[in-house]
């Protein structure tokens, strides 16, 4: 059953100053008609790429969140990782039932219907993460969220949406250079929440020299959710260990050594995903 208002509830509880008075995407007017000046530079804030942005958002001009999911009386989310332990979950007609589907990077649906469903109502992303297939993996109406890293993620998107010629430099892995899908169904993410992921769930304190904690999609994805939905389900978090032979991902076989290498605090991540279970803020489709 899911209760209005229950996960920030539950959540105000257990987060210090935790709130919902933020806007969930990046807007033009943050950054045409009104100058709102922010302390870090991304992914933790807007610092040194207003004019990009302002940009990119004259091109991308739909900043609202859908109408059908406006006019839900209570928002029943459930954000799809993309851990190994989705597959054989059988878990797809039960995904597909949410409201409000969640799912990563560049996490395929297509052929894997059965375990993680086929419905996508936001995808969550980065410019290297973008390799998803548009209409095999999403949905017509699905809101494709830019999780900006860096300030060269926006230029990427600047150059995709306006067919320019591509930067390449400055990437960990090539990005997409072509990028077929519709300008209505972007979306920026407010660097609000990543914020939030790093120093409220994960107790960083972020300063401008010292900016190396990253937190995953994933975890970025669940601080989302405690803010935008009524109801917060999780399904395929949990990672094997580093010496695990498993696979990291139900799709591919990529293995936990090299997600360990990368700036991500995957230990803590796990810590306050149980803590979040604990205090019935989340709630797990599998285990963690």
């Amino acid at each position: 059953m899911c209760i209005p208002g229950q996960v920030a509830s539950n959540a105000a509880l257990v987060i210090r100053n935790y709130s919902r008075d933020h806007s969930f995407f990046l807007e033009l007017s943050d950054y045409f008609w009104v100058t709102r000046e922010s302390q870090f530079p991304f992914p933790f804030g807007t610092n040194g790429s207003e004019d990009i942005l302002s940009q990119v958002l004259g091109v991308a001009n739909d900043f609202s969140i859908p109408h059908e999911i406006k006019r839900l009386p209570c928002r029943r989310c459930v954000v799809i990782g993309s851990g190994y332990r989705m597959k054989n979950s059988s878990l797809g007609d039960i995904i597909d039932k949410y409201d409000i589907v969640i799912r990563l990077n560049n996490a395929p649906v297509h052929k894997y219907e059965e375990d993680v469903g086929s419905k996508t109502t936001l995808r969550l992303f980065y410019p290297e993460s973008a390799f998803f297939d548009p209409v095999l993996d999403n949905n017509p109406d699905t809101l494709l969220v830019l999780v900006p890293f860096k300030n060269l993620d926006i230029q990427w998107l600047k150059t995709v949406l306006n067919n320019e010629t591509m930067v390449k430099k400055g990437f960990w892995k090539k990005p997409p250079l072509i990028w077929k899908v519709k300008s209505q169904n972007i979306r920026i993410l407010n660097p609000y929440f990543m914020e939030f992921a790093a120093t409220k769930l994960m107790q960083y304190v972020l300063t401008i020299r010292k900016m190396s904690v990253r937190p995953t999609i994933g975890f970025m994805a669940i601080s989302f959710a405690i803010h935008f939905c009524d109801m917060v389900h999780i399904a395929g978090f949990g990672y094997p260990k580093i010496n695990d032979s498993l696979p990291n991902h139900y799709y591919d076989k990529s293995i936990m050594k090299k997600m360990i290498s990368a700036s991500h605090k995957v230990p803590l991540e796990a810590m306050i995903i149980r803590k979040l279970l604990q205090h019935n803020v989340i709630q797990n489709l599998t285990y963690f």
